[in-house]
């Protein structure tokens, strides 16, 4: 599947889990860091801040390497994205339970 395709997919995900996603300019710290944005709360929120200069392959990682810390079994989820989004699980800290 064309990543540009699993990133759509992956932002309905996310809706449906009433995350939003937004796309910044983000300063990296390190140019060797794999992650370009992650997970964060804004006022009890949760939020996944993506670099908007990232390719599409780096936005789908950050995108369900922040997706894999919910619980998603009980969403209408294509299977193609959950695979994307278990092969990222657990590469952040514990789930969390979306707000």
């Amino acid at each position: 599947m064309k990543p540009e395709v699993m990133l759509e997919l992956l932002e309905g995900v996310a809706d449906q889990l009433a995350i939003k996603v937004t796309y910044e300019p983000l300063q990296m710290a390190s140019t060797t860091s794999s992650m370009r944005g992650g997970l964060c709360r804004v006022k009890g929120a949760y939020r996944v801040i993506v670099d908007k200069r990232a390719t599409d392959e780096e936005r789908v990682a950050t995108l369900a390497s922040a997706l894999g810390r919910f619980e998603i079994g009980e969403l209408q989820v294509p299977a193609s994205v959950r695979a994307v989004i278990a092969m990222y699980e657990g590469t952040g800290p514990k789930k969390v339970a979306a707000a």
